[in-house]
């Protein structure tokens, strides 16, 4: 019996992953945000067992599409915006994740948050696989009318492969309810009926589902609660330390402030501020929105963006984008705990470092599941035309969170690793699970 010999002039990732694990549509050599994914999956891979046998799988989208978006600006010209929806994984039921509009949207980002969204859905057992979209724009430089137009455009181009039991969108970094709204009117349009439950994270009014708004901070917070919990620490008086004020980060820091716990550092795009006797989240909110930025808030000094790394505090809890705890600033940081409101923010080997450091890491995909959990909510009180109270919502949802913590943690402790590496084993169990009962077609 012969082998066959590897490739000559492989790079350091094709030897790492196996030549034939990267698409050809990445760059071997700057494969980006994915580059994370197939390394938390290599990971992972010895925990699985049997179904190793599938773990390929995880490896490749199912589907990917990208499209043109063309659309008349208020000037009159035209612009054409790039956009992509992908589908990581449809295994244990439809696509689910968000639309992002960002200048830096790239296929690879969309690839890996598409393939979180996966392993999110499976770890707190929601009917769900993984699915994401994005188009690359600046949305501060538009119009409202210019992104309506952008939106419904976009839609448009996707409308082949969404729908209520296919592909269910929802917000993301810069969209939001009234982003769905148009997205929603433009696939009912497109199909003839109204379709309320197309995409999730809509206003009230049109299906949307009450406590959406603050549902991933505060599953960050019932998340962080319990792991405070295991490693006793109090909540009263904590320290928190959050980047990225938005969505997220805002009902994040809020919600800890409403439990007693005490912010002491905010950064988003605009600055940082830190304050040792605290911030009112909502006051440090009036503010953003008074002035434009969190800068010159009262009663805080304001801090370079890397000193915010080294702020004394308890939590740390990144909100904002991928790829932002490194080698360069994980040493830096004080936190014992950092939950992680943002997609994918640490990368592997600042992971692996913080470990080493003893500081426990409460991971995307379990730490920000708050959101897509209500997004399931809404799905289903759309398909069946009733709609539950907030505090119903917020009741479930605290219970689907802490339940899902507390048997991650278990598995933690069972097999000694990360709350990370226990997350994948649980997510990708399910997962592959489903791929093995269901079998190749044809």
């Amino acid at each position: 019996m012969t082998t066959t010999p590897e490739p000559a002039n492989l790079t350091p990732d094709q030897k790492k992953y196996g030549a034939h694990d990267i698409p050809s549509y990445l760059d071997p050599n700057n494969i980006g945000p994915y580059e994370i994914y197939l390394e938390q999956v290599e990971r992972v891979t010895p925990y699985l067992g049997k179904l190793a046998y599938w773990v390929e799988t995880l490896k490749r989208p199912k589907r990917i599409l990208v499209v043109d978006v063309p659309v008349h600006l208020d000037d009159g010209s035209v612009a054409h915006f790039e956009g992509y929806r992908v589908q990581h994984n449809t295994s244990r039921g439809p696509a689910k994740g968000g639309v992002r509009y960002h200048q830096d949207v790239t296929l690879s980002e969309v690839m890996a948050l598409s393939a979180w969204m996966t392993v999110k859905n499976a770890a707190v057992n929601l009917p769900y696989g993984g699915g994401k979209g994005g188009i690359r724009l600046d949305p501060r430089k538009y119009s409202q009318g210019e992104l309506e137009r952008v939106t419904r455009r976009y839609t448009s181009e996707i409308g082949l492969i969404i729908g209520p039991e296919k592909d269910i969108p929802a917000p993301d970094v810069n969209t939001g309810p009234q982003t769905m709204a148009w997205m929603m009117d433009t696939y009912s349009m497109n199909v003839g009926r109204t379709a309320t439950g197309v995409v999730t994270g809509k206003p009230v009014s049109l299906g949307g589902s009450l406590g959406r708004g603050d549902a991933t901070g505060r599953g960050v917070f019932v998340a962080g609660a319990e792991a405070m919990q295991k490693l006793g620490m109090p909540l009263e008086g904590a320290r928190i330390a959050v980047q990225g004020f938005g969505n997220v980060g805002e009902a994040a820091a809020r919600i800890f402030h409403e439990h007693g716990a005490k912010v002491v550092a905010i950064q988003d795009v605009t600055g940082t501020i830190y304050s040792e006797a605290g911030i009112n989240p909502a006051v440090a909110l009036s503010h953003l929105r008074a002035t434009g930025s969190i800068l010159g808030l009262g009663g805080t000094e304001e801090l370079t963006r890397e000193d915010f790394w080294g702020v004394p505090c308890d939590v740390l809890i990144p909100a904002a984008l991928e790829k932002q705890i490194t080698l360069a600033n994980a040493g830096r940081i004080q936190a014992r705990l950092i939950v992680e409101g943002a997609n994918g923010p640490t990368i592997p080997a600042a992971d692996d470092l913080l470990s080493e450091k003893g500081v426990t890491v409460v991971p995307d995909v379990l730490a920000n599941a708050g959101g897509v959990t209500v997004s399931y909510f809404e799905w289903v009180q759309d398909f069946s035309s009733y709609f539950w109270t907030e505090d119903q919502i917020n009741e479930r949802l605290d219970r689907i969170m802490r339940d899902a913590f507390r048997s991650l943690w278990d598995v933690k402790e069972r097999h000694g690793v990360t709350l990370r590496t226990a997350v994948y084993i649980v997510a990708c169990t399910r997962v592959l699970e489903a791929r093995a009962l269901r079998g190749l077609y044809p």
